[in-house]
């Protein structure tokens, strides 16, 4: 499947703007990347198609290379110290490790650091110089991250007082927003939510960073319509259930109760005869995933049988039952069709593990989670005692310490104002989760009330928008930032909550309409830079996205029928327990938590 989207346009400038760039008929050139470049490059590129470009070798700046004097180099580098030092030393001997070198920046190089290149003896073999502006990682079509998980803490701790270095990290976050508008073509009007300076302080610094970069790229932001795009800066305290709920969707399921390492899910196969372990990529190469990602688990199971049961009767297979026994079966009769039954079969697995562990616990839980989300329950009757309903859980053994805690939290969130100290006392003791009780504590610095009249007395969570459509009863909650992307492409989003820094051209409702087979294969025959020719919502959470937000922005897409294409991103993607880890560390001194 070819990547679309943020994917697809990063792809295509790596491609095009670097590798194509110094292609030469019969040369080939070795790779060097540093950590990010080699984030960015096998976010959105396959090794065949860098191959195809001239590409011999792809190696690591920060590992120690055999030289190879024959050929010519090129590096995709982010502009920091420990990066370009390594480039320095490869020139530094009479016998230079490459012929030449092609540099080429993630973003912009400081002045300091180009004079060190400058002044070196790489300067005498340098054939090219450039920055291409990508200094973020294309995760999914329409979610982006900064790849940076300690942003919570860097914002929010403390213990962090050091203003020269929380300005420093800032400004590193501006100019990696204004890098993806710079490759979106967006020159958006910024907006941010009223009420934590920070997002303040962050929306006029990106705007800083975007005007720069329309100085040296007049054409950012002209187009049909793109006068209308927005970018968005919120903070995590905006909404601070979202990232606490178990998510019954596909993919936040398996993040949140799977072993899930850097997207790759292992697992137990079994038949022919032998136990092996097999490793997926969870990915948008993966048509299957992208299918079901965003799916309500009871749907999966049903919809990858059904899919099976198509794709055997298109090949002419026998299935009775399509089950994962008869899989396995079916490779032996069928080995040419591997790849795909693979596929299935690992669906089917990771429904499966997250199906047993929902029956195992989770299924009481959800109900006292959403209860307490919504206010109310299944039956809309408003939820009278809530503290009959959480007792039970704190005192059950068998549930985790940070299920529990997820369940005290939200309670407090469902109180609105806090609660007294005596009574979170209390509930900590029930639940027996003494040890990390500061995570509860720690929400306080993202501005939430935890402590009736302590810290953010009077602040409340947003009033949320009336849904009526129908839902499991177990998924009635919507994320917060859903109301938010649907009130501002309707133009109802209250200006003094969600101020501009710059003013907007004017949302009129003689929208153009961009085909809306912008879904399925929408992508093929098309470039990237001409997959959103309408408007974009640019969506920042300061400290964290969860996958439920990321679902968000495919369905509000979705139902503006490609008027208009959200897309989402943050520091990094939380998953509950990595949030709470989060929290865990805001207190702890700066060093201890480096």
């Amino acid at each position: 499947m070819a990547p679309s989207g943020l994917k697809a346009i990063v792809g295509e400038k790596i491609i095009n703007g670097v590798l194509k760039s110094i292609k030469k008929d019969g040369e080939w050139k070795v790779l060097i990347v540093d950590h990010i470049g080699m984030r960015i490059l096998s976010s959105c590129c396959k090794m065949s198609d860098i191959m195809a470009e001239g590409v011999t070798i792809v190696e690591d700046i920060n590992k120690r290379r055999e030289p190879i004097s024959s050929l010519e180099a090129i590096y995709l580098i982010s502009p920091v110290q420990k990066s370009v030092q390594a480039l320095v030393s490869d020139f530094k001997d009479s016998a230079f490790t490459y012929k030449a070198a092609h540099i080429f920046f993630t973003d912009t190089c400081p002045d300091g650091l180009f004079a060190e290149v400058a002044k070196s003896r790489v300067s005498r073999v340098i054939k090219t110089l450039k920055e291409i502006n990508v200094a973020f990682l294309p995760y999914e079509s329409q979610v982006f991250s900064l790849d940076d998980p300690r942003s919570l803490e860097l914002f929010y701790s403390p213990t962090r007082t050091n203003q020269d270095e929380r300005t420093k990290m800032m400004e590193a976050v501006a100019e990696q927003i204004a890098t993806l508008c710079d490759t979106l073509k967006e020159y958006p009007a910024i907006r941010y939510r009223q009420g934590r300076k920070e997002n303040a302080e962050l929306a006029e610094m990106v705007l800083d960073r975007l005007n720069a970069h329309k100085a040296d790229n007049p054409s950012m932001g002209e187009g049909t319509d793109k006068a209308r795009s927005q970018l968005l800066i919120v903070d995590r305290g905006y909404d601070p259930i979202s990232p606490l709920l178990h998510e019954l969707t596909f993919q936040a399921m398996v993040y949140d109760l799977l072993e899930i390492d850097q997207d790759i899910y292992k697992y137990e196969t079994t038949g022919l005869g032998e136990n092996k372990t097999k490793e997926v990529l969870l990915d948008e190469d993966d048509e299957l995933w992208v299918q079901l990602r965003h799916m309500h688990i009871a749907d999966v199971t049903k919809k990858v049988t059904e899919l099976l049961r198509t794709f055997c009767e298109s090949k002419r297979m026998n299935t009775d039952k399509a089950n994962i026994k008869d899989l396995s079966q079916m490779l032996k009769k069928m080995p040419q069709y591997q790849k795909e039954l693979g596929l299935y079969s690992t669906h089917l697995n990771l429904a499966d593990a997250c199906m047993k562990k929902f029956k195992a616990s989770l299924d009481k839980l959800c109900e006292v989670e959403q209860d307490l989300a919504m206010g109310s329950d299944a039956e809309g009757e408003p939820i009278k005692d809530a503290m009959k309903s959480i007792v039970p859980v704190l005192l059950n053994k068998e549930i985790q310490p940070y299920d529990k805690i997820r369940i005290i939290l939200l309670y407090i969130f469902h109180k609105k104002k806090g609660i007294i100290e005596e009574n979170l006392t209390k509930l900590i003791q029930h639940a027996d989760v003494q040890q990390d009780k500061n995570i509860i504590t720690s929400m306080q610095h993202l501005g939430c009330p935890i402590i009736a009249g302590g810290a953010n007395a009077g602040k409340s969570l947003p009033e949320r928008k009336e849904r009526t459509e129908s839902t499991y009863q177990l998924s009635r909650w919507t994320p917060i930032l859903k109301d938010v992307m649907e009130n501002l492409i309707e133009d109802k989003l209250d200006k003094k909550q969600w101020p501009f820094l710059s003013d907007p051209a004017p949302i009129t409702t003689t929208q153009t309409a961009v085909s809306s087979a912008r879904f399925g294969h929408w992508h093929k025959n098309k470039t990237a830079t001409e997959y959103c020719s309408g408007p974009r919502l640019i969506i920042f959470v300061i400290g964290g996205v969860t996958h439920s937000e990321m679902r968000s922005a495919y369905e509000v897409t979705r139902a503006t029928e490609g008027k208009w294409e959200v897309v989402i991103g943050s520091s990094h993607v939380l998953t509950p327990t990595s949030f709470l880890n989060d929290l865990k560390k805001l207190d702890q001194p700066a060093q201890a938590s480096a």
